[in-house]
């Protein structure tokens, strides 16, 4: 076992196993309860085309047994010991949770670990599972805003798998087979893959005791083919999408623009800043004149979504069908004023408070601590998690107005508009 180096400010210790699983410890010392995260590099990135929404439905599967664990007997357990248990897959990552009491650590450690690297998948829980996968598709199919999401994230990301619905599609999930997850699964739920994280009560030497013990038997690796990931070319124009959707009340209007991978964090934490000041709050600058003002919208909001590979910035509206195209014209205007006009003083520092608020009130709990440290572990490095609010409270108003203009253009970005029929 060797420490990972880290930076001075990093309060956790980050070790490397013989094995090469990566393990992350933070004691604190007031908590009763401990936190287990583990994080596997096993997002919806790793899939071949063929097996889209393989790695969430190897999620469910996790859950249905191994040969010392019958379907159901893990949730049993954590329940019994008045713990919880949660898990979640994405593009880049899938993980797995649980908080119990400190004491009972070591009963609840050991058979998540036995879930993880020795899933049973048998096969009548394999089709089970597959119909509650299914009935998932069907309801975000019937969701307008999930149905516009993916359609624009297939115009933003046109080689790269982020422009892949995470939960894949029926038709080729039932050409999927047990065998094929086992492969999926030996393939990449091995230790370098890997990222287990314990946040709370239990102190060091404990931890990595109990993690040594417990992940020790990982499964045989099959190799499966990982695709080759192409970085997204940059958009040179405006791409559109109309779409016309039934049970619909008002329209919506979906903007979005390609931003920086983890590998520029500095361009990703202004691009936070930047989302803040556009549509944050009632004086935010688009909220203020399209909602508060003109009343040209119900509702507006911009997000920026850190990825591995490259992020993606949003602008959403809720509006009237007849509003669409000005609401567009308006803020494609007020990004040309971000490029040309610094902003104020005021704006950048209540922008800086809101976002160094929003980080302290995330970072309270030891469950909240463990997912940020094994999110960034797993597409990049904890310790970088710990430097945001430092980063923030740096930026400069010429700073913005240079990533502004690199990211947002009015000119260049993709577009979806859905609106209801009877």
């Amino acid at each position: 076992m060797s420490v990972i180096p880290t930076r001075s400010k990093f309060p956790a210790k980050v070790f490397k196993l013989n094995n090469g699983l990566t393990v992350i410890h933070q004691y604190l010392r007031a908590t009763p309860v401990s936190v287990v995260d583990v994080w596997v590099k096993a997002g919806a990135s790793r899939e071949p085309d063929a097996w889209s929404g393989m790695a969430h439905f190897l999620e469910h599967m996790i859950f249905k047994g191994t040969d010392n664990l019958p379907p159901g007997s893990f949730d049993w357990l954590i329940e019994s010991l008045g713990g919880m248990t949660n898990a979640a897959t994405s593009h880049d990552y899938a993980h797995f949770f649980i908080m119990t009491a400190t004491e009972y650590l070591k009963d609840s450690l050991a058979p998540l670990a036995d879930l993880l690297l020795h899933p049973a998948f048998p096969e009548d829980e394999f089709i089970r599972e597959r119909d509650v996968v299914f009935e998932e598709i069907r309801q975000e199919a019937d969701n307008p805003d999930w149905i516009a999401f993916q359609a624009l994230m297939q115009m933003v990301y046109q080689q790269h798998p982020y422009g892949r619905s995470v939960l894949g599609d029926i038709p080729g999930l039932m050409q999927r087979s047990p065998q094929q997850m086992r492969q999926f699964h030996s393939t990449h739920y091995q230790p370098e893959n890997m990222t287990v994280t314990i946040v709370g009560g239990v102190g060091e030497d404990q931890a990595l005791a109990l993690v040594e013990q417990a992940f020790q038997d990982f499964p045989t690796n099959y190799h499966t083919a990982t695709p080759t990931i192409k970085a997204e070319s940059p958009i040179r124009e405006i791409r559109r999408r109309e779409m016309l959707l039934p049970r619909l009340e008002g329209s919506r209007l979906m903007m979005a623009w390609i931003g920086p991978g983890v590998d520029q964090i500095r361009d990703a934490y202004g691009l936070d800043l930047l989302a803040v000041l556009l549509a944050e709050g009632r004086t935010s600058r688009l909220v203020r004149e399209l909602r508060e003002e003109k009343h040209l919208v119900q509702d507006i909001t911009s997000n920026f979504s850190l990825q591995k590979d490259s992020s993606i910035f949003t602008i959403n509206a809720w509006l009237e069908a007849e509003n669409i195209h000005l609401v567009e014209s308006l803020i494609g205007d007020r990004l040309r004023e971000l490029h040309s006009q610094p902003i104020s003083p005021a704006e950048l520092a209540r922008g800086k408070r809101l976002l160094c608020n929003d980080y302290a009130f995330s970072t309270e709990t030891a469950s909240q601590i463990a997912g940020l440290y094994g999110y960034y572990q797993t597409i990049d490095r904890a310790e970088v998690a710990v430097s945001y609010p430092e980063e923030i409270q740096s930026f400069q108003a010429e700073e913005l107005q240079t990533l502004a203009s690199r990211y947002l253009s009015p000119e260049c970005y993709a577009v979806t508009e859905i609106q209801p029929y009877s």
